[in-house]
């Protein structure tokens, strides 16, 4: 059976070199770089050299990053910090974040006092700056936190535009960049954000590995308590092996990215013009149709089906070899719609099934092909 896989959003595939340097570091490197016996030592310069790699590629100091067990507990680590120990009353945020944000803030609001606004959004889901600033604009000490690129629709936020409100107003700026890190160059000498999160095995790095720039001076405290590693914002013996092989697969994602990128959009856009073609009457969720307002890495596609085959379509896909998504994979099993696409869509187009595909420089052109036209056969049938 032909397998296709298009869930690179959810998680992608380790380059060869990722896995050949983790090996090395699992094999050469297994000393607690806690210790300060030689083979303590040795680890302990790995891990200070990738923490500077990871550094230099966003212009900051190797201070402000912060290794964590992926961008869930970078996110975590800022948004209850900032309320627990920086005093913030008023956060804002989107209805469309991922969920480590939306049931962070919905603890947090259990446990504290807190202020929540949600920004207005367009109809494709798009952040209206202009509400943004008018939320941002109150007495309260404010934290916003709007992801960089949205994991299901694929919308890009204006960060330099947020940063640059944030700091007028004098409130706190946190993005989860999950899905732009490596993807997308930042550079946070010049954009004005104060946390920002990030996961490794977005961009053909191991799971179980990320981190959390944090601004310094911040103020931030630790998530989780014990010894003093990662200049005490988190306990817990480094996992050097993961480190080195997000270092090494943010090197290779950096490198290539140019390349990569065209290559990329290119099957993007063949993907939505064979589809548009095939299938007249499909629809695109969000701005993903959108060069400027998008991702380059995925499209959300709205199908022509009546909602009694739609039950039927993932599984069909999947049937055929074919990896894609109807939303996050961390809402996989859950019965309940998109919380992001029920932001945006009328009940109409709500009932007909919806399908994430996410594109990687290992996609094909002709893979995109077979699954147009296992999509057209579905919709046909």
């Amino acid at each position: 059976m032909k397998q296709v896989y298009l869930d690179n959003a959810a998680t992608t595939a380790l380059r060869p070199e990722v896995i050949e340097r983790m090996t090395e570091v699992l094999k050469d490197n297994f000393g607690n770089p806690s210790s300060t016996h030689s083979f303590g030592r040795s680890s302990k310069s790995l891990l200070e050299q990738c923490r500077k790699n990871v550094a230099n590629h966003f212009n900051v100091s190797a201070a402000e990053i912060i290794f964590t067990s992926g961008g869930t507990e970078a996110d975590n680590l800022a948004l209850r910090s900032a309320v627990r120990d920086l005093g913030v009353t008023h956060i804002i945020t989107s209805k469309i974040e991922h969920h480590a944000i939306l049931h962070t803030i919905e603890q947090l609001q259990k446990e504290y006092e807190l202020k929540l606004s949600y920004v207005n959004l367009d109809e494709c889901g798009l952040v209206n700056y202009t509400h943004l600033e008018e939320l941002i604009k109150s007495n309260d000490k404010t934290l916003v936190s709007l992801m960089h690129i949205n994991n299901e629709i694929g919308n890009i936020l204006n960060l330099e535009l947020v940063g640059k409100l944030c700091k007028e107003h004098g409130a706190l700026f946190h993005s989860d960049t999950v899905q732009s890190i490596g993807h997308y160059k930042l550079d946070l000498n010049a954009v004005p954000i104060d946390f920002l999160a990030a996961s490794a095995h977005k961009f053909h790095g191991p799971k179980g590995v990320g981190f959390c720039f944090i601004r310094k001076e911040s103020g931030l405290k630790p998530l989780i308590f014990g010894g003093e590693q990662e200049r005490g914002y988190r306990a817990g013996t480094e996992s050097i092996h993961n480190i080195a092989g997000l270092d090494e697969a943010l090197k290779i994602a950096y490198s290539n990215l140019d390349e990569d990128k065209a290559y990329i959009l290119e099957l993007k856009q063949h993907f939505i013009q064979c589809l548009k073609a095939e299938i007249p009457t499909v629809r695109f969720n969000g701005g993903c149709e959108d060069k400027v307002n998008s991702t380059y890495t995925l499209v959300n596609v709205c199908l022509p089906i009546e909602a009694s085959k739609a039950p039927m379509l993932q599984f069909q896909l999947d049937l055929k070899g074919i990896a894609c998504s109807k939303g996050s994979a961390c809402q996989s099993g859950s019965s309940q719609q998109s919380h992001v696409l029920s932001a945006i869509l009328d009940n109409e187009n709500l009932q007909k099934p919806s399908i994430r595909f996410s594109f990687s420089v290992f996609n094909t052109k002709e893979e995109l092909d077979y699954v147009i036209q296992v999509l057209a056969d579905f919709v046909n049938s």
